[in-house]
């Protein structure tokens, strides 16, 4: 079986928002994902604070499996690469990779460079904006382009949460709400969000003590971050209208950032198994044989903050198809259009 790709998810945020907070806790709680980490400088970081563990060359090995790289030219491709090969050469490989773009930066440039950097074996893993409870309402006065930073951000993390009122946090989050109306908008007091909602964790078997679990002195991050990410299943054994399914899609409720599972389609000659995966607003189809033995079900779980369980499943019911196969080729156009073979 191919390795599964690694995700690489985009850190951003205005200078001082937390971004770097968000990544420390990011190394320190993500107990079942071994990160790679790409970032502008080591200093802004903390990696003393993370035990370095050994360096070679401008890659940095840390005691908990992780491994950070860093860049000052604003270059991708060839650091990406470099974290991935070390990945591999130092274990079984990464799970995903976080790059924190400069606070100066415009997230759209580093995103793109995500998506055009043409390294096997990645894939796009969304756009994370740290935006300050405290300060975010005038840095919006002084830095208009903040809310085309917001309203592109596939989820926004409320940092310094913990330093206002509740009414403060409240308005804070309904004004990026207003920006952005699709992306979950997660509170992260000091910095803590959970790794579930960004990316997998490894199986059980698969797990490797880290380091948050030797350093965590509040008792885990299960405790205070599990109503912070949510889950959905759908499993449908009537297989689904392709058109019905691209239209739910392109309009779901808000605060879904991940769409993930297998999907059997209503449609004659397309009855090959279809994987999905979803990023914020980036659909990705591919399309497989059933495996020997597997069910022929539609099965997704969706994944954010802030979910509507019942308007997201009665939203997939109303895909399900009923009678005889769809003959129509064009049924299934919008589906082929993001499908990979």
């Amino acid at each position: 079986m191919p390795a599964a790709p690694v995700p690489v998810v985009v850190l951003a945020g205005f200078l001082g928002a937390g971004k770097t907070t968000v990544l420390n806790q990011l190394l320190r709680s993500a107990a079942d994902v071994r990160l790679g980490v790409l970032v502008n400088d080591f200093g802004a970081v903390g990696v003393d604070a993370l035990l370095v563990a050994g360096q070679a060359g401008s890659t940095v090995s840390l005691e908990n499996g992780c491994l950070c790289c860093s860049t000052d030219d604003g270059s991708v491709e060839e650091l990406l690469g470099r974290l991935l090969e070390q990945g591999r050469r130092d274990g079984d490989g990464l799970d995903a990779v976080v790059v924190e773009a400069s606070g100066v930066a415009e997230p759209g440039q580093m995103v793109r460079r995500v998506l055009t950097c043409g390294v096997p074996g990645v894939e796009y893993g969304g756009l994370v904006v740290v935006v300050d409870a405290v300060e975010f309402e005038a840095a919006l006065l002084r830095h208009p382009r903040l809310a085309d930073h917001v309203a592109a951000a596939d989820v926004v993390l409320l940092s310094k949460t913990d330093l206002v009122d509740g009414a403060a946090a409240r308005r804070v989050a309904a004004r990026c709400r207003e920006l952005n109306r699709w992306a979950p908008v997660v509170p992260a007091a000091r910095g803590r969000v959970d790794p579930r909602l960004l990316f997998d964790e490894r199986p059980p078997a698969q797990r490797q003590l880290a380091l948050g679990e030797a350093l965590d002195e509040d008792g885990g991050h299960d405790d205070h971050l599990h109503a912070l990410y949510e889950s959905v299943s759908f499993r449908s054994e009537e297989p689904l209208d392709p058109r019905a399914l691209v239209a739910w899609l392109d309009a779901r409720p808000p605060g879904v950032f991940r769409v993930k599972g297998v999907l059997r389609f209503a449609v004659r000659g397309h009855e090959q198994r279809f994987v999905l995966h979803t990023v914020g607003a980036a659909v990705r189809f591919e399309r497989t044989a059933w495996p020997d033995g597997d069910p022929r079900r539609s099965e997704l779980v969706l994944i954010g903050a802030g979910l509507d369980a019942g308007a997201l499943l009665a939203g997939l019911r109303a895909c399900v198809h009923e009678g005889p196969p769809l003959e129509d080729e064009l049924a299934v156009m919008g589906v082929l259009r993001s499908t990979e073979d």
